[in-house]
């Protein structure tokens, strides 16, 4: 059969392994993809998630598989063939560590016996459940397809019948001072039962039990492997089918099998992360994606802090957007540790992950299918380029507007901060008209209220503050026009450093 990767629709298959993109760490995106496979690193899932898909077909494949794995009994019966494929893999492991030849085999008969376990089962169970995806319902037909397949019936009938002819191969161990001799077992009695049989009259009531119990990992040592060489000219049929089994299926695990096996917890792993959130009353959905750029998300998070707050008490603030021809640029202005930089990261985010065909923050959503995204954020300045930070701003600036197309995303957060006001205003007004000519979808978080009103492409939202306290954010970012100065007021009038309180308050 041709390998070819079922559940990603051949966008899974990765001919080098690509690197964390730039903008992760300043979109906590690195935050989530470390949460997602912390636990998953023997199958090396972060290739997957730093590989963005650039068709809206393959994506809504893959929301096609995430919704039949939203099906418990499915997730149950996956989750327990990926437990056997690591009984699978973690035996073959140890046949390469060990020192004898027989030793080595039989472990390796015990992988085969296992892995045929695992795919019959796994066949059983995937007819008992109702699969809705393209992805799944080939491959349920491909395991169908491959149980039945001369090399897989040759596989587990050898590997039965081996493993029958070695468990029957009986032995007696004669052991002389300093020496030993093996010979086949002709019936002499079991005198540890005659033994038992004697003392159980003196047996008081429950004792604790001194005999080890030698597991099948603590290895075996070069008298157990000579025993075993004997056994093995005492029945050299078995120990030869044994030789040949080996032989035959050196490579007995299925390419397609082992993609399936790495690439499903690509899903698993997504689902188990936001399972804990769903559960506290968070929402996710599916979103469309297109090329439209009336862009919209209700109810949308920041999925690394909403992680971060799962076991505390502090509530997840949701927050909703949306972008209406001609609308391009989103303008977040307002309080200081009011939620804009949140805001502007969780845009990113849920954009970043509808391109992966995962369900995003949010009840609904519809958002655009990117070729690029850019982030500018706010960095320690580098000695070692020699640059201040003004120069450090524009240089960055300059390389994302050289680089970017009208089909990217950009997040700009509080640049021109180490500049006067004026400086500020005039050098975001000349970014803003760059931004505005390659029709980029943007989001740019500012202390500069101007760039709110510059053109029909822009859209103001402000982060809004508690009405009776204006010194308490309540996190929530609003569309309404840039209000910085009304603000300053409201904290001017709640300390009393109005002009005219201050003058009421001054002695005539």
């Amino acid at each position: 059969m041709t390998f070819h990767s079922i559940l990603f629709d051949k966008a899974g298959i990765q001919k080098e392994t690509p690197a964390q993109p730039a903008f992760f760490t300043d979109l906590n995106l690195d935050q989530v993809v470390d949460a997602i496979t912390a636990r998953k690193e023997d199958y090396n899932l972060k290739p997957f998630y730093y590989t963005p898909l650039r068709d809206s077909a393959a994506i809504y494949y893959r929301h096609e598989v995430m919704r039949d794995m939203e099906d418990a009994a499915l997730t149950a019966h996956i989750k327990a063939f990926a437990e056997k494929m690591i009984i699978v893999r973690r035996y073959l492991k140890l046949v390469e560590k060990l020192d004898f030849h027989y030793h080595e085999e039989g472990w390796f008969l015990d992988a085969a016996l296992v892995y045929c376990e695992a795919i019959t089962s796994l066949d059983r169970d995937l007819n008992q459940v109702n699969l809705h995806s393209r992805g799944f319902l080939a491959f349920r037909k491909y395991v169908a397809d491959y149980l039945h397949s001369p090399g897989f019936q040759s596989l587990q009938t050898e590997a039965k019948k081996v493993k029958a002819g070695l468990a029957s191969a009986k032995y007696s161990v004669i052991i002389q001072i300093g020496k030993f001799s093996v010979r086949k077992y002709e019936g002499e009695p079991d005198y540890s039962l005659e033994v038992e049989k004697t003392f159980e009259k003196f047996k008081q009531g429950a004792v604790k039990d001194y005999r080890i119990d030698t597991h099948k990992g603590a290895g075996m040592n070069h008298i157990e492997a000579q025993i075993l060489d004997f056994v093995a000219l005492l029945y050299p049929r078995r120990f030869a089918a044994l030789d040949q089994f080996c032989a035959n299926h050196s490579q007995f695990i299925d390419e397609t099998i082992r993609v399936f096996d790495r690439e499903i917890q690509f899903y698993v792993s997504y689902l188990e992360l936001i399972a804990a959130l769903k559960q506290n009353g968070l929402s996710f959905c599916y979103p469309q994606v297109g090329e439209s750029r009336e862009v919209y998300d209700f109810d949308g998070f920041d999925l690394a802090l909403a992680r971060s707050l799962l076991f505390t008490e502090k509530p997840v603030i949701t927050n909703d957007f949306f972008l209406r021809d001609p609308e391009r640029i989103i303008v977040v202005s307002g309080p200081n540790q009011g939620g804009k930089t949140t805001f502007a990261r969780t845009f990113g985010q849920l954009h970043y992950l509808a391109s992966l065909g995962c369900p995003v923050p949010g009840r609904e959503a519809r958002l655009f299918l990117f070729d690029q995204i850019f982030a500018h954020f706010e960095r320690e300045e580098n000695i070692s380029n020699l640059r201040g930070k003004l120069q450090d701003d524009l240089v960055r600036t300059h390389e994302i507007l050289a680089s970017a197309t009208p089909n990217s995303i950009l997040i700009m957060n509080e640049i021109f901060a180490s500049t006067t006001l004026e400086d500020a205003v005039f050098l975001s007004k000349e970014i803003m008209a760059k931004i505005m000519e390659l029709d980029l979808l943007c989001v740019w978080v500012t202390f500069v209220d101007e760039l709110s009103s510059l053109s029909e492409k822009t859209v103001s939202m402000v982060s809004t503050v508690v009405p009776e306290n204006p010194a308490m954010r309540t996190f929530k970012i609003i569309r309404k026009p840039a209000d910085g100065l009304a603000y300053a007021l409201s904290i001017a009038e709640k300390h009393r450093l109005t002009y005219q309180q201050i003058k009421d308050r001054i002695p005539s």
